[in-house]
């Protein structure tokens, strides 16, 4: 696969910010409408159990506020996919999660989860979602997500991003075996978690790869930089490399 690397833009941290105080402000549905000035291509929001950040009103919100698809991060429960089927997003992603942990903490196991997994993958589908699952990159999560039948597939980066030298050679060499198996048995690869400035070109690079969805770094960075530019250079990055 070949052409512009698409970039999603994970909005949740700005509720984040919002929640620590109460309130309104800062407003999700208008970093979404920044990240689209700047060349976001989508949004990603996960709607936890806790509501920790992005809240049930945020998603109502983004459906009727921003042109771009939406992408709903969601555990793979009976109350997400209620959520999911009567909002209709464009896509939906099914990750881990756990309550007590900061932020997703590896991929999903498809192989181990499959018998659970294939109702609300068959339900998301039959309601026009395009259904995806956030795992790692190895051949079994790879061959569970293509007997599951999904479209699309999002590698955690989380390891590629922590590790430094040659175990980045290794993540990075893992990632693009992974993407290359998915492409070849015809399902979409995207990949996300821990993207920096000074990490992404060589994931950006992966020919095979379609999609980089990316979040709490750019907003991070859009304390100093604002939330346009931290987008726009992240997309320039991102083309630079293909």
């Amino acid at each position: 696969m070949t052409g512009r690397l698409r970039l999603g833009v994970n909005i949740d941290h700005v509720a984040t910010i919002r929640n620590a105080r109460g309130g309104e402000h800062p407003d999700p549905l208008r970093a979404a409408q920044a990240a689209e000035r700047a060349g976001a291509d989508g949004i990603t929001a996960h709607l936890r159990e806790d509501r920790r950040h992005i809240t049930d009103a945020d998603i109502d919100r983004l459906m009727r506020g921003i042109a771009l698809p939406l992408n709903l991060e969601m555990a793979a429960t009976d109350e997400m996919l209620a959520i999911a089927l009567a909002h209709r997003p464009h896509a939906a992603c099914i990750v881990p999660e756990k309550r007590e942990e900061r932020t997703t903490e590896g991929g999903l196991d498809a192989a181990g989860q499959f018998a659970a997994l294939v109702p609300i993958v068959d339900q998301l589908g039959a309601a026009g979602i395009r259904v995806s699952l956030f795992i790692e990159p190895t051949e079994l999560q790879v061959d569970a997500a293509l007997r599951l039948g999904v479209p699309v597939i999002e590698f955690h980066t989380g390891r590629f991003a922590l590790v430094g030298g040659e175990d980045r050679v290794v993540e990075l060499r893992r990632i693009a075996d992974a993407a290359a198996l998915a492409a070849k048995n015809g399902i979409e690869a995207h990949a996300g978690h821990g993207l920096t400035f000074d990490n992404v070109v060589p994931v950006a690079a992966i020919p095979q790869i379609a999609e980089l969805n990316i979040g709490h770094f750019l907003i991070g960075e859009a304390i100093f930089t604002g939330l346009e530019a931290s987008v726009a250079r992240m997309r320039s990055l991102m083309d630079s490399a293909r």
